[in-house]
């Protein structure tokens, strides 16, 4: 029994032994596993943050776009997808800055060869608008136009619609009336969303809450984006920053941001994230009569977008009424002496005289605007004539030209002393006629430029105008007081 005993306990004592050994054993490959792993971790761990920098020799293409590569973790410790700004296209985006205008109605039939020669290499055109007071959807008369000529010379083409829905489902509609209007061009830059106005108490969008105004203009941006195109947000500085008019720090980790800021230094100081800026409405480009808004897109393509469609857009020609809101007459008329029958309503180098009418021959006025233009048809064709060289007297005799002497000017001024600019813009003469081969252009008069206006005739609706020293003279219907 005690024998028994003492094998048992020096099986006991050999097992130990054995034991331990195989421990120490297991215990250094435990370490050995251990190191390995803590060393493939580290190597392998995820970068905090990768930095793509924008070419740093060039003041305005100073800025860094962050790419965060680490997964968020949520509350309850799962990772999140990190967020995808929402952009859209087949073309490769260049990281580098380039040089674009935006464009509507209000910059006129503009020449799109000229432009391209400037340097222009993105436009962002207005396509249409929905309407302050009665929230109707109507097409920029300029839009089908511009983008068919920007295209033809090699600009690349972004658009902007100038909203002012007030539901969610306004805003999509408004986003499908834009897609369907672009499908038939090549869109490579954004489709930009704009609200303005909305602190007017008059406009109907005045009632909106700043967290309704963004759900609404991301339920625009959302459906462009469902129709393959990459939306953007156009909003002022000073809505934009601190979350002022727009809930801007959700808005910009999905959607491209477009921000104005107009100012004298080399880059703005809007501390949010954007891709494009917009840095002055003062900009002069050839080819485009009066300023226009100048951007700078920090982003840029190597190609160009296929139309969404297949099918070729109609050819267009410009809408040359398109600044006049002409009002629809019927009558009869004649000139008062003689007037220019024009091809377009302007007198500036964009225009063509077509043929004269004198006094006794009629034409039909079909439409009279207050821009100081009347449209009128003769022989069949369609034409264009200054409304106060035109009479509705049939009977009327010829009335001279503005009698010249050597003393200068007898047509007989009302004196008065006031700023004035162009509409949008006017030549000033040597004489008070279109008419007389005596009355030279010196120069044309932009919007924005300002005279000093010393008389004015109603008679004949010419103002007489200072311009560095020299006295000159205008249409008056084309000028506007400046407060």
């Amino acid at each position: 029994m005690k024998r028994f005993d003492d094998e048992l306990e020096d099986d006991r004592k050999t097992n130990s032994a054995t034991t331990r050994k195989e421990y120490a054993k297991y215990a250094v490959m435990a370490i050995l596993v251990l190191v390995l792993a803590v060393a493939l971790v580290f190597l392998l761990r995820p970068k905090k943050e990768e930095t793509l920098s924008i070419d740093p020799d060039e003041q305005t293409e100073n800025r860094e776009i962050s790419v965060n590569t680490e997964l968020p973790q949520t509350e309850t410790g799962e990772t999140e997808e990190p967020i995808q700004l929402l952009t859209a296209g087949t073309i490769p985006e260049k990281r580098e800055q380039t040089l674009g205008i935006d464009v509507a109605k209000y910059q006129g039939v503009i020449d799109w060869k000229k432009v391209a020669t400037e340097g222009i290499e993105f436009a962002m055109i207005r396509v249409g608008y929905r309407s302050l007071e009665l929230g109707e959807i109507h097409e920029d008369e300029m839009a089908r136009y511009n983008l068919q000529e920007a295209s033809k010379n090699g600009i690349k083409l972004g658009v902007y619609f100038f909203s002012s829905a007030v539901t969610k489902e306004e805003a999509v509609e408004e986003a499908d009336w834009v897609a369907e209007l672009i499908s038939q061009y090549p869109i490579t830059y954004p489709v930009a969303y704009d609200c303005e106005g909305f602190d007017n108490e008059k406009n109907r969008h005045f009632c909106l809450t700043k967290e309704e105004r963004s759900e609404i203009a991301e339920a625009f941006m959302d459906r462009i984006y469902e129709q393959g195109y990459t939306p953007m947000l156009y909003a002022a500085k000073n809505e934009l920053a601190d979350d002022a008019k727009w809930e801007t720090a959700d808005l910009e980790k999905h959607y491209r941001v477009w921000v104005s800021h107009y100012n004298t230094i080399a880059e703005t100081d809007y501390a949010g994230e954007y891709a494009m800026w917009q840095y002055t409405n003062q900009g002069t480009v050839d080819g485009i009569s009066g300023n226009v808004d100048l951007n700078i897109a920090y982003f840029g393509y190597e190609g160009e977008e296929a139309p969404h469609s297949s099918i070729l857009p109609e050819q267009v020609t410009a809408n040359v009424e398109a600044l006049m809101n002409f009002e629809e007459v019927n009558d009869t008329v004649t000139a008062k002496n003689k007037t220019n029958l024009r091809d377009k309503p302007s007198q500036g180098d964009d225009s063509t005289v077509m043929l004269q009418l004198v006094n006794g021959e009629t034409a039909v006025r079909t439409g009279i605007s207050k821009s100081g233009w009347s449209r009128v048809e003769y022989n069949g064709e369609t034409y264009y004539a200054v409304s106060s060289y035109l009479t509705t007297d049939l009977s009327a005799p010829a009335q001279k030209d503005t009698p010249v002497d050597d003393d200068g000017i007898k047509t007989e001024f009302t004196a008065c002393n006031d700023v004035v600019t162009a509409k949008i813009e006017v030549n000033l003469r040597t004489l008070p006629s279109v008419t007389m081969e005596e009355s030279q252009i010196v120069t044309t008069l932009h919007n924005g430029e300002t005279v000093t206006r010393t008389g004015i005739n109603t008679e004949y609706g010419w103002s007489r105008v200072e311009y560095n020293g020299q006295i000159l003279y205008c249409i008056s219907s084309y000028l506007q007081a400046v407060e």
